[in-house]
């Protein structure tokens, strides 16, 4: 991954600021870079991606900006993007909010960052509150001899040195969102989950967290298959902190922590997934100007837990006419700016099923046809359950090493969510 260089473009395309890092790419194809935007919107084949005349633009767009990198080598365009993200995050750091106006205000602060997030196109530096120990944006405190923490000169650069805490902890959840579409007819035709480990670590010092899960790689290699459920990880991203080096040989997730909070680790798991909680909506017609929705909700997850905060969307044709509801649990209301009936439930604990009967008028014709024809949206779900894995991974342990010996409290919380998850209506 090598950057040519980084432009600043306001939002007719002229620079505000750009840095060259290694002069083989010129000021002129920023211009070229916003008479392609044009072509490819027209187009309508806009892509944060574009290749032109051997150059790739890979871009940006923050308020009223154009974030912009510029290069002549077939880099990794993922990579540069999250460096994009990266740093748009350190100027939100510096400035609170990043547009023009901050740029011009900021321009020394500006190229000292650009200097130290990026040498001859090479990423360096992206942790906002190591940078902010060394580049200061308070004219007083610059003129203090300020020396690079330890950080920056450490293997270490997302934690600094001398952290102290008076109550040493930290805290998982491991958070797992469900992606799911259900046919008319009841099948699921789409399901996955995507999974994250937030870790919130308060620990002196420099610590070393060894995790494990019951990841099915691990046990079959330990020969352990069938004693205990295993889940089989797919895309596993890792936060910088782990030694993958570590985890490739023995599957052992090791690593030193950021202070505060931060994303451990990314999964995904393709699995045919039961609806935890299935939507049937019977759509009757006792006549042309008349509809009524009887709609069935059940929880099919264990009766030990329970779904929270419920929200399920139900589509109605845009010109309903003075919908009237009743249901057995929660409440329901007409929400006319996105058509729809929401039926909130509070609480819905596992094996229970709940009924809500809708009546509304349809003045249009033409809108009871798109109904019958199947052209309504899918009802779409919302819903949090705690302390509860839909894809059954478990932390089987997590261990806190520091040389001074404190000991540290690990907290462990399941929460499973809601991702896209639709029901098609028949």
């Amino acid at each position: 991954m090598a950057i040519s260089a980084i432009f600043f473009l306001d939002i007719k395309g002229r620079i505000i600021i750009f840095r060259d890092y290694r002069g083989d790419v010129s000021p002129k194809y920023a211009e070229k870079f916003m008479s392609k935007i044009n072509e490819m919107e027209e187009a309508g084949k806009l892509s944060p991606v574009i290749y032109d005349d051997g150059v790739t633009y890979l871009y940006l767009q923050v308020a009223n900006l154009y974030l912009l990198a510029v290069t002549r080598t077939n880099v990794n365009a993922c990579s540069t993007l999250v460096f994009l993200h990266r740093l748009v995050d350190v100027f939100k750091h510096y400035f609170q909010e990043l547009e023009e106006e901050s740029l011009r205000d900021n321009f020394v602060i500006v190229y000292e960052l650009l200097d130290e997030v990026m040498d001859f196109g090479y990423p360096q530096f992206t942790e906002a509150k190591i940078l902010a120990e060394y580049i200061k944006t308070d004219a007083y405190k610059m003129e203090v001899a300020v020396k690079p923490p330890m950080a920056v000169t450490n293997a270490v650069s997302w934690r600094m040195e001398g952290i102290r805490h008076k109550k040493n902890e930290v805290f998982l959840d491991v958070v797992e969102s469900v992606n799911l579409l259900v046919s008319s007819a009841g099948q699921v035709v789409l399901s996955e989950v995507v999974g994250v480990l937030k870790m919130r670590a308060y620990l002196s010092g420099m610590p070393e967290c060894k995790l494990g899960l019951n990841d099915k790689v691990l046990f079959e290699s330990q020969g352990r298959t069938g004693k205990q459920k295993a889940v089989e990880l797919e895309d596993i991203k890792f936060h910088q902190c782990v030694r993958l080096a570590r985890f490739e040989n023995d599957r052992t997730i090791s690593f030193i922590p950021p202070d505060g909070a931060f994303d451990l680790m990314t999964y995904r798991i393709s699995q045919n997934i039961k609806p935890l909680i299935m939507v049937d909506c019977l759509v009757e017609k006792p006549s042309r100007s008349r509809t009524e929705y009887l709609v069935k909700a059940r929880s099919q997850f264990k009766e030990r837990s329970q779904a929270n905060t419920v929200e399920i969307m139900l589509p109605l044709p845009m010109d309903a006419i003075s919908p009237t509801m009743k249901c057995s649990q929660g409440s329901a209301a007409y929400v006319p700016e996105k058509s729809a009936l929401v039926w909130t439930i509070k609480s819905f604990p596992g094996g229970k099923e709940y009924t809500l009967r809708c009546h509304f008028g349809l003045p249009s014709v033409e809108a009871e046809d798109d109904a019958s024809r199947g052209k309504m949206p899918p009802i779409k779900v919302r819903f949090e359950i705690p302390f509860f894995t839909v894809s059954g991974v478990q932390v089987r342990y997590l261990k806190v090493i520091e040389k001074s010996g404190y000991q540290a409290l690990p907290w462990v919380r399941y929460i499973t969510t809601s991702g896209n998850y639709e029901i098609r209506m028949v």
